[in-house]
């Protein structure tokens, strides 16, 4: 007899296995053409730029941190920031200009052409990430977004998107978290 302990992760478990056969089985485009804007990205000598708000920042650390560090092997560092970390900063510029433009601030400063900004948003419409959006365009910097439901306006921003089909903000950020990983191990493995 199944307990209701028992019934509720393996529903859960199930649920994310069939969101993910979904995602592996539909947007394997998608999923490629991300791969090779980190790629050209990293071989090219740019930097990539992580942003997003909440559980999406962290994710955006977390990939950072993967690809300064290491991920899977020991190779040499790629050059990646966070823009998610710098406290006095982030309360400057929301003090200053207002937090819709914590991001976009940075970009500015620090990301040229040949840099990759890579956002994390599940809506895909939080007006930081929006504008962050913006400024890397102007700036000439590419734009990979990690969404989900519909990709939001930031979908129309970005260069490419990576749109997982649902609405639950936890599944995608575990899904966002596994592709991207898969996309470092890539990288790592061939460079």
């Amino acid at each position: 007899m199944t307990t209701d302990i028992e019934r509720h992760f393996s529903d859960g478990l199930r649920e994310l296995a069939r969101l993910a056969t979904a995602v592996a089985d539909g947007m394997q485009a998608d999923l490629g053409r991300a791969l090779e804007m980190v790629r050209a990205t990293v071989r090219g000598g740019g930097t990539l730029f992580f942003c997003g708000n909440g559980g999406s920042a962290a994710d955006a650390q977390h990939l950072s941190t993967e690809y300064v560090v290491r991920y899977m092997r020991n190779r040499r560092a790629y050059p990646a920031i966070a823009l998610t970390t710098d406290t006095s900063l982030l309360t400057a510029a929301g003090n200053d200009f207002g937090f819709d433009f914590i991001f976009a601030r940075q970009v500015e400063a620090l990301a040229k052409p040949g840099d990759l900004l890579v956002i994390h948003s599940t809506s895909g419409n939080s007006p930081n990430v929006l504008e962050a959006a913006e400024a890397a365009r102007a700036t000439g910097v590419g734009v990979l977004a990690f969404s989900a439901r519909d990709g939001g306006r930031l979908r129309a921003l970005a260069d490419h998107s990576v749109v997982i089909p649902t609405a639950r903000t936890d599944r995608a950020q575990e899904l966002h978290l596994c592709i991207e990983h898969l996309i470092c191990d890539y990288v790592e493995r061939e460079l």
